[in-house]
């Protein structure tokens, strides 16, 4: 169904596709997009023929994080729900990190909040030169815990604690350059790229592939627990559910600035 938030094909050789279907608002996540990738992971993970997974954004983006109309929503939610949709998020990108196949990203427009966590989750990720960054979270009053584990593994906490904390956007060159992304790539060479990193997964023992990436997460305590899920989860309510929170969302959704914000 092309109106479905989250796309999935398969192709003959194995490769899955799975492409964040929501063009109208950059791919901005929901419920129902995060219930796809949870989906569509869980059921494709066991999978034998599959060799290899691709994360693409219907449109002009790739990813802009969370649709903050969902956000004003949940923010609403009584505690258990609240904290029901963080663990959704925090669920999605544990599922994507430990996913036992070689996961690749196509990145390209707009990567912001989550879609900076799906690429940080990922085994391969390749960039336009046009791509924007942010880890925008906290300019909506809300804490980027489902993916703060990801992203200090991916780029290192020093990075993470620069563009975590102070929300700047940057480009693909920054990008590549801090190891959110191994290569900038021209749009009309992406999918030569692509080819090529498959045919290289293709030479590799599928077994072989998933041991070793699951010893790399698990030698270094990158393997979440459930009590570690369910923290990140707790940290990522309350904080949505806080008045900062939710003045955070409001001004974003009204385009004025937050009431925190002190100009200099």
């Amino acid at each position: 169904m092309t109106d479905s938030p989250v796309l999935l094909s398969i192709d003959a050789r194995g490769v899955a596709t799975v492409t964040l279907n929501r063009p109208d608002v950059g791919n901005a996540y929901n419920a129902a997009l995060l219930d796809g990738v949870i989906d569509g992971l869980t059921r494709l993970a066991p999978d034998p023929a599959i060799r290899a997974l691709v994360i693409r954004g219907a449109g002009k983006h790739f990813q802009a994080g969370a649709d903050i109309r969902w956000l004003n929503e949940v923010a609403a939610y009584p505690p258990a729900e609240n904290y029901a949709a963080s663990v959704a998020t925090t669920r999605a990108m544990q599922l994507l990190n430990e996913f036992p196949k070689p996961t690749i990203a196509m990145v390209h427009g707009a990567c912001f909040g989550g879609g900076v966590g799906i690429v940080c989750c990922v085994d391969v990720a390749f960039a336009t030169p046009d791509s924007q960054f942010g880890i925008t979270e906290i300019r909506v009053g809300v804490a980027p815990t489902p993916i703060s584990t990801h992203m200090v593994n991916a780029i290192g906490l020093r990075h993470t604690r620069r563009y975590a904390l102070t929300g700047e956007r940057f480009d693909a060159a920054e990008a590549q350059r801090i190891g959110l992304v191994h290569e900038v790539v021209l749009a009309e060479a992406m999918e030569a790229k692509l080819e090529s990193v498959l045919d290289a997964v293709f030479l590799g023992g599928p077994t072989a592939i998933a041991m070793t990436k699951r010893s790399f997460l698990g030698a270094n305590g990158l393997l979440l627990d459930e009590r570690q899920v369910s923290m990140l989860s707790h940290e990522g309510w309350t904080q949505r559910h806080s008045p900062e929170g939710r003045e955070g969302t409001s001004a974003f959704k009204d385009k004025r600035k937050p009431s925190w914000y002190k100009p200099a």
